[in-house]
């Protein structure tokens, strides 16, 4: 893919600069954090191969270009940003899973905030205003300056409108988690009635919001606050079957007329992306499960996604746990100095690189996710109809955890505290055998219901990205909104 800089912008379609030439444009800004860029990378695929007639960008910086170019059809063009400099972050660092340590993540932050310029240059750059941005809520600098290039933001929140809607309604609602005894399920303010959750699933930067010292709550106040509310729509990556109960409480928040658009899951909306993405398998996992396909369902599959920090005692009884369950795993592990306290030949396979996540999940021989439950990997499970043994460590990954093994029913629940792994909260080998072995039990009555529940959420997966189903509409009712109300938004130069 040829690289393009912000000056490039003129295309043939700018007929003589007219606004028009706008109404055919849309420019999509990820996060650089993985799996914040995935989604959009899928969403930017998904927009290419069924709305032909618009020009897609996707901005980046040169350090996520290669990322971005290998899942992205070359219709979608690249522009990339210069990364600012920002002390302590060393050069070359410019996504989240590079950072060599946690605490600069508040600084990689401020970082990103100070892309704003060289993003209004690239708006200023183009013939006539592109017909929606779609940009991460974390880049909230992008509503401002778009709306003062007479652009409508869309929102990417990368969660399900189940978490962002309880996250949303505690933020307005602060007290209401300090209601009734310690420990006791609440009723979240604005939700439906069955939604409770406890003290310990609100994630910890909303519980840290009372605190303005903290470099990351100052973040989400001041740069992310009402950028977010004051955007035109939401973009939301997922499904109207596991999520529609949520849509209204959501969009509460939002400005009057500000609209959720559930149009994932997004690697499926793309079409089939394995060939253009080639999911890299450096180490033949898929090799490893083709020998174990004789026996369907039999081999579990863990892994803790790419932010979350595992101390080396967890990883110790995660080992030992997963051995003493007896089943077959596939484990992905992200740390490159610990080793495991026990053999765990023949039956485990451990990998420490880049895995093709989701052609694992959907292998016949994957019977079961031990999983963080970021909204990303929850949803590539549901999609394959696999249950999930939720264990959540960071962020909404509580409410997602609820979400799927509470309220969808397709999973079970590892009792872990909300704000990550402290040393004392190390969850010991026996009970992590003894969730495994619930997980994998094909044949007891919790897992015959979890994986009926898992089967459902893959066929409504599957259908709602199909022609006519509920997620494909939503894309082309997007995509008509805006076109629909260009021509409104650029004579009057209001947003």
């Amino acid at each position: 893919m040829a690289p393009t800089t912000a000056t490039a912008a003129h295309h043939h379609h700018a007929a003589n600069g007219t606004p028009a030439a706008g109404r055919d444009h849309i420019v999509i800004f990820p996060f650089m954090a993985k799996g914040h860029m995935l989604p959009l990378l899928h969403f930017a695929a998904a927009l290419a191969a069924h709305h032909r007639d618009l020009r897609v960008s996707l901005l980046t910086t040169p350090a996520n270009r290669a990322f971005a170019a290998g899942r992205l059809p070359p219709s979608v063009r690249l522009v990339e940003l210069p990364f600012p400099s920002l002390p302590p972050l060393p050069a070359g660092v410019e996504s989240t899973d590079a950072l060599p340590c946690p605490s600069l993540y508040p600084t990689f932050l401020r970082a990103t905030t100070l892309l704003r310029d060289a993003f209004a240059g690239f708006l200023a750059s183009l013939p006539s205003p592109p017909l929606a941005l779609v940009s991460d809520f974390f880049l909230g600098f992008t509503r401002r300056a778009a709306a003062d290039a007479g652009v409508r933001r869309v929102v990417f929140h990368g969660m399900s409108c189940f978490s962002m809607a309880i996250c949303k309604a505690l933020i307005v609602n602060s007290a209401a988690a300090s209601v009734g005894p310690a420990g006791a399920p609440f009723h979240v303010p604005g939700m439906p009635e069955h939604v409770a959750i406890t003290a310990d699933e609100v994630p910890d930067a909303l519980a840290k919001l009372a605190d303005p010292g903290d470099p990351v709550t100052r973040f989400l106040i001041d740069d992310v606050g009402f950028s977010d509310v004051l955007s035109w729509g939401v973009l939301v990556n997922s499904v109207a079957a596991l999520d529609e109960d949520y849509v209204a409480p959501l969009e509460s928040f939002y400005q009057p007329g500000g609209r959720a658009w559930l149009v994932g899951p997004l690697f499926l909306a793309a079409g089939d992306t394995s060939e253009l993405e080639k999911e890299k398998d450096p180490d033949g996992c898929l090799a490893w499960l083709d020998e174990r396909a004789a026996q369907p369902g039999s081999v579990i599959y863990v892994s803790f996604g790419t932010q979350a920090h595992i101390t080396d005692a967890q990883l110790d009884e995660i080992a030992h746990g997963l051995v003493q369950s007896g089943h077959r795993f596939l484990w992905v592990v992200r740390s490159d100095t610990w080793s495991p306290p026990v053999d765990v030949a023949p039956n485990g396979r451990i990998v420490r690189r880049w895995v093709p996540q989701r052609s694992i999940l959907t292998h016949e021989a994957v019977g079961g996710f031990v999983s963080h439950c970021g909204w990303n990997s929850v949803i590539e499970s549901l999609a394959a109809g696999k249950p999930v043994l939720a264990w959540p460590m960071i962020a909404e990954q509580h409410l997602n955890a609820r979400h799927v093994a509470d309220v969808v029913g397709a999973g079970v629940r590892m009792r872990t505290k909300a704000g990550g792994m402290a040393a004392a909260d190390v969850v010991g080998r026996a009970e992590v055998e003894e969730k495994v072995r619930q997980l994998m039990d094909a044949d007891g009555e919790a897992g015959k219901k979890m994986r009926a529940r898992a089967a459902w959420a893959q066929r409504a997966a599957k259908s709602a990205v199909s022609d006519g189903g509920a997620s494909r509409v939503a894309l082309r009712k997007l995509v008509d909104e805006l076109q629909r109300t260009y021509g409104d938004i650029v004579s009057e130069g209001k947003m």
